[in-house]
């Protein structure tokens, strides 16, 4: 079978369209009958070993339905025993490598998975998609070739990002900013700062990462980076001239040096739950979009953005998808041994939230995994773009979510929106449900630099925004008079010494940063032991 990468360099473009996009032109019927076809052949390999046997609990499914009725939902702990060793001899297929997750609960230092070599080279095809979609300006243009250039702002292998690091290097090939064995042996802000001083001289086309490190290496240059700044550094003839059109360009549009001065990217893929936030801020910065992607470590990708960058279109061929309703968790709440009831792609509805539950394709090691997340389905086709399979795009961690008083449950990114639509200039922030006499949502924030404003003055305006994009947190007030946002603000840099010390303590990657949702106490008094130092 021909690779898409050979393809690209015979210039069959709209071959190499059809085998790696052409998922988004699948009716409905179309796409479930590929997830069933693929589950059919799983359930075969899930009866043949014993991690299969154990978590399907004895059950001899010989259908879609079958397997749904017999076999219950999953978490890791039913996994634990085996993927924690990382036994092979127990799985449906011999793994190529193994990636891991750090293990957010606590209950488990990490979350090791095996990727089969079937899958991987599948998801070769998938690399190519999300390349194609990024750079992409409309249906069947193949806009990139060989050796785009790109920061390596990854977690390095074994975590799932470097793996698609590796992958991309192969399947495209690209050129990683630092090379790519330089850069995974770096820690994480050196690899970054040396990427971009060598995408000065070298170039950049593409970037795939976080979108927070965009805003940040945006906000040096619109904060303290202009061109004399610039200039005095340089160190190589040719980066003045790079440098000289920044600042023309930067000084007819009368504003500061930005990034999209300096390099006119073809695309830029993020992942992350921020992605939707950042997004209007990269564009000003950056000049272009991000095109996002929904994934995890258990399945990767479930679902991207096309060319028009509005939501999500689920792929079919990772991994078998199902949908727990919202008000099938809470009968779960209700009653720990409830069996509850889920749907299909092709039996979701518009405007609902579900959490997603996955079974590996391929020889992977999971059934009926609940990965904790909730999705929202926010249309069942995308009439723009004529694709007949439901949209999604991402809402929060299952339980990751703050309830106050019963009135409202408060995303993560309902939250972060509201400070970022209030133009509160932040640094970090984290947010948690307290109780005293009242329920209280606790806002700790640090500031940048020398900004101004009060923490009452700083709460009100957030209050504000929150009122605007959650009705049911503006009746808190409107009905029962509860105004339940307090801000305590953090010194500069009580996050920095924060991490710092969560990495001399030889804290996982993860968990260097404070959770924006329903931190600790244990994290909240070292934040604020930081503060009065």
């Amino acid at each position: 079978m021909t690779r898409p990468v050979e393809l690209l360099r015979q210039g069959r473009k709209e071959e190499l369209w059809q085998k790696c996009c052409g998922f988004i032109d699948l009716r409905i019927d179309q796409f479930m009958g590929i997830q069933r076809r693929l589950l059919l052949e799983q359930i075969g390999l899930l009866k043949g070993c014993e991690l299969g046997r154990k978590v399907m609990q004895g059950a001899e499914p010989t259908s879609v339905d079958e397997f749904r009725e017999q076999v219950p939902l999953t978490t890791y702990a039913d996994y634990a025993c085996y993927l924690s060793e990382r036994r092979e001899d127990v799985l449906p297929e011999k793994p190529l490598l193994w990636q891991r997750t750090s293990g957010s609960s606590g209950e488990f230092e990490y979350k090791w998975f095996p990727l089969t070599e079937r899958l991987y080279n599948e998801l070769g095809n998938l690399i190519f998609a999300y390349m194609i979609f990024c750079t992409a300006e409309r249906r069947g243009d193949i806009n990139f070739g060989e050796h785009q250039k790109i920061i390596y702002a990854l977690a390095p292998p074994p975590y799932t990002t470097g793996t698609m690091g590796r992958l991309g290097e192969r399947e495209l090939p690209l050129d990683f900013l630092p090379p790519l064995d330089e850069a995974e042996a770096m820690p994480f802000d050196e690899r970054i700062q040396r990427g971009f001083q060598l995408a000065l001289t070298e170039g950049l086309d593409v970037f795939f990462g976080l979108p927070s490190i965009l805003v940040a290496v945006g906000e040096r240059f619109n904060g303290s980076l202009g061109a004399r700044d610039l200039l005095s550094v340089l160190s190589k003839p040719g980066l003045a001239l790079r440098l000289a059109r920044a600042w023309l360009k930067a000084k007819a549009a009368r504003r500061p040096v930005l990034p999209k001065d300096l390099w006119s990217l073809k695309g830029i893929a993020v992942a992350g739950s921020d992605a939707s936030i950042y997004k209007n801020k990269i564009k000003e910065m950056w000049g272009r979009y991000p095109l996002d992607l929904y994934g995890c470590t258990e399945a990767v990708p479930i679902a991207m953005q096309t060319w028009d960058y509005e939501d999500m279109t689920f792929v079919p061929d990772v991994c078998f998808l199902e949908f727990l309703p919202e008000e099938e968790l809470g009968r779960m709440k209700a009653n720990p041994s409830y069996r509850p009831r889920t749907l299909l792609l092709d039996e979701v509805r518009a405007g609902e939230n579900y959490e997603i539950v996955i079974t590996n394709f391929r020889g992977g090691a999971l059934a009926r995994y609940r990965i904790g997340d909730m999705i929202k389905i926010t249309s069942l086709r995308n009439d723009n773009l004529g694709i007949d399979i439901p949209q999604m795009r991402y809402e929060c961690r299952v339980d990751g979510l703050i309830d106050l008083a019963g009135f409202t449950r408060l995303t993560e990114k309902t939250i972060w929106q509201a400070i970022e639509n209030a133009d509160v200039p932040y640094q970090e922030w984290t947010a948690r449900k307290e109780a005293t006499d009242r329920p209280i949502l606790h806002l700790y924030l640090e500031l940048k630099g020398h900004s101004n404003g009060t923490a009452p003055q700083i709460a009100a305006a957030i209050h504000e925004q929150l009122r605007k994009l959650d009705s049911a947190y503006a009746d808190l007030e409107s009905m029962v008079g509860l105004h339940p946002l307090e801000v305590t603000l953090l010194p500069t840099g009580a996050f920095q010494e924060y991490m710092l010390r969560q990495k001399a303590a030889g804290a996982d990657l993860a968990h260097l940063k404070p959770p924006h949702l329903n931190a600790s106490d244990g994290v909240i008094d070292a934040l604020l032991a930081c503060a009065r130092r």
